[in-house]
């Protein structure tokens, strides 16, 4: 298993209840949730990746189970990699995704690869 199917039906069901569209994409080993063609959140495993405002990043970091999201080796202000200790709680989780939800009409699409 590639990512938590449990904590991929909690997010769903967020998003469901806000009545959110969203896709879900299977992608870089995990889940992705795309809101609006933008990357909001991700499952890696039993981690939850947030993109949340970079103005808010330094502070979120000093919260539990927040970490740097360094999937490349490098951190990426921004987003950030949310453990068990920062999401078992139902609120918990919903503060996280919120937080990216908010985030999401901010955040710049990827550029989209030309097909051949």
């Amino acid at each position: 298993m590639a990512f938590n199917e449990f904590l991929a039906d909690r997010v769903s069901r967020f998003f469901d209840e806000k009545r959110i569209p969203f896709i879900a994409k299977k992608m870089m080993g995990g889940l992705c949730y795309m809101i609006d063609d933008k990357m909001c959140v991700g499952i890696i495993k039993d981690e939850i990746m947030a993109r949340i405002n970079p103005d808010i990043y330094e502070e979120s970091l000093t919260k539990h189970g927040c970490n740097e999201m360094n999937f490349t080796g490098r951190p990426m202000k921004g987003y950030v990699f949310l453990n068990d200790e920062a999401i078992d709680m139902e609120e918990d989780l919903y503060y996280w995704l919120q937080l990216a939800l908010d985030f999401n009409p901010l955040a710049k699409a990827s550029k989209k690869k030309k097909k051949d």
